[in-house]
């Protein structure tokens, strides 16, 4: 029995077909309507163009040596980030985030478990001990490894 030995494009095509299936799943639906109002929210809008304008003050600061001035405004901003990771929409949308990475975390752990399996098992090794036919064709006999 022959294997069929796929190309490099032919791969990409498929990892085309599987983004498009994660682009359109319910973890990534929720994600763009989190941002979309997020992005909608007008008081979020301001907390962030005040964070902004601070974190320019703080480069700023920091360059000119002021670390007085840098402290002061480094407070400000933790306050403001604070205030944008204590509303209801912003910690959804970080859940949403950390849901979409955890399903591409799962897909690319399924991707490599599942290679390291069929190179395994291609080559007549033990999947129990992850070892390939040739590693034990090759131990010496009666070693422990």
């Amino acid at each position: 029995m022959t294997t069929k030995l796929y190309t490099k494009d032919e791969i990409v095509e498929k990892a085309k077909e599987i983004a498009h299936m994660i682009a359109n799943t319910e973890e990534v639906e929720f994600f763009k309507k989190a941002e979309e109002q997020i992005n909608e929210n007008q008081h979020i809008r301001e907390k962030i163009a005040s964070l902004k304008t601070l974190q320019k003050q703080a480069v700023n600061f920091q360059h000119l040596g002021k670390e007085k001035a840098l402290k002061l405004i480094e407070e400000k901003i933790a306050k403001i980030e604070d205030e944008i990771d204590e509303t209801p929409i912003v910690q959804e949308f970080k859940q949403s985030q950390m849901d979409v990475n955890n399903l591409l975390q799962l897909v690319s752990n399924a991707i490599a478990n599942n290679v390291t399996d069929e190179i395994i098992e291609s080559t007549g090794g033990d999947l129990l001990k992850g070892e390939t036919g040739s590693k034990i064709r090759n131990s010496q006999p009666g070693s422990c490894s």
